[in-house]
């Protein structure tokens, strides 16, 4: 059984700041999982209707949900993309996402798209990829 390898490309140095890669490369990989956005939404389905920072915690707490119990850990996340219906009110609350990256010592990609709705009430969805 061949061992994960993972390689963080990084030509410069600025986007440590901001708790990315600019790209990831996975090797050996014994399964990928490609997880729906996950927002803020209840275990009855119910769509949040609180602040950005309640909706991102949750948000973050669905994602890690979803990969636990597919059997994987947030440290394989290798790509992250987030929407937001709001940058100006999502930035505040960023160092939020950077102590949960960092918590789990996660190496990813990412993009962040502001876009002009979400479902129903929410204002963030984080859509991941996981290695292991």
């Amino acid at each position: 059984m061949s061992t994960l390898e993972k390689r963080t490309v990084n030509p410069w140095e600025w986007q440590k700041e901001r708790s990315y890669s600019q790209a990831v490369e996975v090797k050996n990989v014994s399964g990928t999982l490609y997880c729906s956005g996950q927002a803020a939404i209840d275990p009855d389905g119910t769509s949040s209707d609180k602040d950005m920072k309640s909706q991102l915690e949750q948000a973050i707490a669905n994602l890690e949900e979803v990969i636990s119990a597919a059997g994987y850990e947030p440290e394989g996340i290798v790509r992250l993309n987030i929407y937001t219906t709001s940058t100006k009110e999502l930035w505040p609350h960023f160092p939020i996402l950077q102590e949960w990256i960092a918590k789990h010592k996660i190496e990813q990609a990412v993009t962040m798209l502001e876009v002009t709705g979400l479902f129903e009430t929410l204002k963030v969805e984080l859509e991941a990829t996981v290695v292991k």
